[in-house]
C-alpha cells in the first residue's frame, strides 16, 4: 500500500491561532487513538494568516475513513472551531524518499 497524504490549507483569524495551537496535541492524540491507519501531521505557518496541514495515512481508504468520522471527538472539534475558512483539500500518495 502506498502512503497517502491529506493536503488541507485553511485560514485562521490572528485571534483563533492561539487556540488552534492549543488545540492541536489533543487533535492529534484523538487521531491517534481513533483514526485507523494515521501515521503523523505536520502543520505549516504561511503568510497572510494560512496554514497548511500535511498528514499521512497509510491507505486512501484510512483517509477516506477518518473523513467520514468528521470532528467526533472534543480534541478533534476544537482544533476545527478555530479555522475560519477551508482554502483547498488535497489528497495525494507519497511518491519519494526522505533524505
Amino acid at each position: 500500500m502506498a502512503t497517502t497524504v491529506e493536503l488541507t490549507r485553511f485560514k485562521v483569524a490572528p485571534d483563533k491561532t492561539e487556540a488552534l495551537l492549543a488545540a492541536r496535541p489533543a487533535m492529534l492524540a484523538d487521531f491517534r487513538a481513533d483514526r485507523e491507519g494515521f501515521l503523523g501531521a505536520r502543520l505549516v505557518a504561511l503568510p497572510d494568516g494560512e496554514w497548511l496541514d500535511v498528514v499521512e495515512w497509510r491507505s486512501a481508504q484510512d483517509f477516506a475513513a477518518s473523513r467520514a468520522k468528521g470532528a467526533n471527538l472534543p480534541g478533534i472539534a476544537a482544533f476545527f472551531a478555530a479555522i475560519g475558512e477551508l482554502v483547498s483539500a488535497e489528497e495525494g500518495v507519497l511518491a519519494g524518499f526522505d533524505l
